[in-house]
């Protein structure tokens, strides 16, 4: 079989590739130049795509014997991973870089150029599994990317491999010195990949500019302070609210809720989090059917964790196909525009995916059935 895999220049993806050749498929490796302007060294851990990332991944190629090319995708980066980012912090939600980057760059517009130049599949190093076509959490719940992988249709599926997701991190890097991977011991990236600096905020706010608007009190209505931009905001956030005085009470404040079109963020106590049940539009669903009813799953909301039992029911909205989640327990933080990707508990082949969609509302009052059998 003929596999293109994408080398990052991390320790995953050359692993990855790595044990590609040793299936005794025909391996390719690219590595996608997804900046305009790359640095030439990586910056501690923060971000990737640089001069450095690129060598790395040549020099992986080179040990494995594999012909090696740099593909440039960065106007498509931009345009569709970049540019979407911006305009949704603008519009008050929070959105997942990484998620929209696997739907449209690496596994729509790379895998579509792997098809059309004959190649049978695309190997990536993320940590999650394909068992009998199904995608399943890694064996590494630590390191575990099938969050970000919920986006991908069945026939998408169908040409990835995972070569990676059975096995914990740190045996990935004992491999990789093993078979004198320069990467071995090289850190992983952090953040966002394409603001190195770490600084959201500012990267928003040069981009978007300035949209003064007030913080109120979730409670009374009261301004507290006011802001530069709904941009520098995002659901649950407790820092950096640019807020005085402390709460009467003395308790944290959290923010509650972004206003886009007032400009308003509403801040208020920990218990104004809490979400009970969440509706979500542009639903996926990986089996690429959709279910004929209820079905009783584990939702999770955040890349890193925001799990809880749930049912979660299909329905039609005016973005297409959708879903409503009934939460069996509460659930805080979650934010207009994060993915809220639905689970199959099994404890023997590992958790499956099966549906995934855009989180565009909430809803605090307690749903009065918690299961799709009742």
């Amino acid at each position: 079989m003929r596999v293109l895999a994408a080398m990052s220049g991390g320790v995953d993806s050359a692993v990855a590739a790595a044990r590609a050749v040793d299936a005794g498929h025909e391996v390719v490796g690219v590595h996608l130049a997804l900046s305009t302007a790359p640095g030439a060294l990586r910056t501690g851990s923060r971000g990737c795509c640089s001069r450095e990332d690129a060598g790395d991944a040549r020099r992986a190629a080179d040990v494995l014997g594999i012909p090696f090319y740099v593909w440039d995708f960065a106007d498509r980066f931009k345009d569709d991973v970049i540019d979407e980012f911006v305009e949704a912090y603008a519009a008050g939600q929070t959105p997942n870089p990484c998620l929209t980057c696997n739907e449209k760059i690496k596994f729509a517009a790379l895998a579509d150029r792997a098809v059309a130049l004959g190649f049978d599949a695309l190997a990536t190093g993320h940590y999650a599994r394909l068992v009998d076509g199904e995608l399943r959490r890694a064996v590494d719940h630590d390191k575990d990317q099938s969050y970000v992988l919920a986006v991908l249709t069945r026939e998408q599926l169908d040409r990835a491999m995972f070569p990676v997701g059975d096995t914990p991190k740190p045996e990935i890097r004992a491999e990789a010195a093993r078979r004198g991977l320069s990467v071995a011991d090289k850190p992983d990236s952090h953040d966002i990949c394409f603001i190195p600096s770490g600084d959201t905020r500012a990267f928003l706010g040069a981009r978007i500019g300035i949209r003064p608007g007030a913080v109120v009190d979730a409670d009374t209505g009261e301004t507290l302070a006011e802001h530069e931009g709904v941009h520098g905001f995002t659901i649950g956030q407790r820092k950096g609210l640019g807020i005085d005085a402390p709460a009467a009470d003395g308790r944290p404040r959290y923010v509650t809720d972004i206003d886009p079109a007032t400009g308003t963020v509403a801040v208020g106590s920990s218990e104004h989090l809490q979400v009970w049940s969440i509706s979500a539009s542009k639903a996926v669903w990986t089996s690429g059917q959709t279910p004929d009813g209820p079905v009783d799953c584990v939702v999770q909301v955040r890349a890193h964790g925001g799990l809880a039992p749930a049912v979660a029911t299909p329905v039609d909205t005016a973005d297409g196909p959708g879903f409503e989640i009934s939460l069996g327990e509460p659930l805080t933080g979650v934010a207009r525009g994060q993915a809220a990707v639905l689970y199959l508990p099994d404890a023997d082949r590992g958790d499956l995916v099966f549906g995934s969609g855009r989180i565009t509302a909430t809803s605090s009052v307690r749903p009065v059935s918690l299961s799709a059998a009742e």
